[in-house]
């Protein structure tokens, strides 16, 4: 029962019963004495009005404490949800969260659950009133669908999964051009920045591919090769500058053997081979990759040489094309690798 109600109906029943002990049960009047002095004389029916008083203001007074301390409980709670919706926001921008103080328990283990989690809704549309998550789910649905978005009010680092999709997403609009994301490290993720390079290779001078070269790829390799006295956008690499522009790739036997393969299709054979001489000669993992090469180019005896110095067990089906060779057997060394 509210309070002002309370103390209407309080009032009303106090007058009420007053009256009917006055009007219908006795009109005589009671003298209240206190060691002996009195304190006063009064109707009975008016005592009965003062007892009923007293009561009242004990039973207001109590009503009075216990809604200040619901209203505090409650007040909690508000701020404790609050505190919730926030950490719901930043899971759902995969942003580092706030350091909040819970004061209820309950709120407090769920807000450190949903604060050390990333989430990403099923679907875009829920039924929800509050408007940060409505504004959140917006973003998260544009970019989801390759539009742009301003993330800045978020304050999201660079690094940041929306961050890196929404500017991946300008890109892939034109909005932004490969060489800016690259020239600029402090705006742009280097994950996106070594996505870019996979194009930028595609057509750009050499000097400026080997200024960016620290965001190489094994996918931007691959796209540069054929550029290497290529029929289009034609590059013309000396075997130390591309010596230096992988070496801090790690190939594998299989992706060594698979850039010759590229090779042969535009770089001169004496290059080729020394080439990958030069890098069998640094790094052991290339000499497959070296063999692949003389065979490829039909320097068999080379070959042959390279592989009569090596243990018994060791460039199986190089030794065994050798074989094919040897007796008249016709093969292609790709048929083989």
């Amino acid at each position: 029962m509210k309070i002002k109600k309370y103390i209407f109906a309080s009032f009303i029943l106090i007058n009420i019963v007053g009256w009917y002990i006055y009007g219908f049960m006795t009109q005589e009047s009671l003298r209240v004495d206190f060691f002996g002095l009195e304190i006063a004389t009064m109707p009975i029916a008016l005592w009965v009005a003062v007892v009923m008083g007293v009561l009242f203001l004990a039973s207001l007074l109590h009503m009075i404490y216990y809604s200040f301390k619901n209203s505090l409980t409650s007040r909690r709670y508000a701020k404790d949800f609050d505190h919730i919706v926030d950490a719901v926001v930043d899971a759902y921008l995969a942003k580092e969260p706030k350091t909040q103080e819970y004061k209820m328990p309950r709120y407090k283990l769920l807000g450190s659950v949903i604060a050390n989690s990333k989430v990403f809704p099923k679907s875009f549309k829920l039924d929800v009133d509050d408007k940060r998550v409505l504004e959140v789910l917006e973003v998260l649905e544009k970019i989801a669908n390759g539009e742009v978005v301003e993330l800045k009010r978020y304050s999201l680092p660079i690094s940041n999964d929306l961050v890196i999709q929404n500017e991946r997403n300008r890109y892939k609009k034109g909005e932004l051009s490969a060489e800016v994301v690259l020239a600029n490290p402090n705006r742009y993720d280097a994950s996106l920045a070594k996505e870019v390079f996979v194009d930028f290779v595609k057509k750009a001078p050499l000097d400026q591919i080997l200024k960016y070269k620290n965001y190489l790829t094994k996918d931007a390799l691959f796209e540069f090769l054929p550029r290497i006295n290529g029929n289009e956008e034609t590059l013309i690499v000396e075997n130390a500058t591309l010596i230096n522009f992988i070496k801090d790739l790690s190939l594998s036997r299989d992706e060594y053997i698979a850039m010759s393969r590229v090779l042969s299709k535009s770089m001169l054979p004496e290059q080729r081979m020394k080439l990958f001489e030069t890098l069998s000669n640094e790094k052991e993992s290339v000499a497959d990759a070296y063999i692949y090469t003389l065979f490829d180019l039909e320097m068999v005896s080379m070959a042959k040489e390279i592989l009569a110095n090596t243990k018994e067990g060791e460039y199986a089906k190089f030794k065994m094309f050798v074989a094919l060779k040897d007796c008249n057997k016709h093969f292609n060394i790709d048929h083989l690798i």
